[in-house]
């Protein structure tokens, strides 16, 4: 099954969303801000390129540079 994500623009959309999705007996499960972040995270880190490597002494001499 798909998923829709839908983001209200205030509480009071937010709540007519909830009545309207309790009313039909859709499933809802609400993100906090960090959630939404963390699962950003997540889909930015399963669409990296992992076919490039860098060598230790790169990350090294850049953890120096900052």
């Amino acid at each position: 099954m798909k998923t829709i994500i839908l983001t209200p623009k205030s509480k009071s959309e937010l709540a007519t969303l909830s009545t309207f999705l309790k009313k039909v007996k859709i499933e809802a499960t609400y993100l906090t801000e960090e959630e939404k972040e963390e699962l950003g995270l997540k889909i930015l880190m399963r669409e990296a390129d992992r076919k490039k490597t860098v060598t230790r002494t790169t990350i090294i001499r850049k953890l120096k540079s900052a």
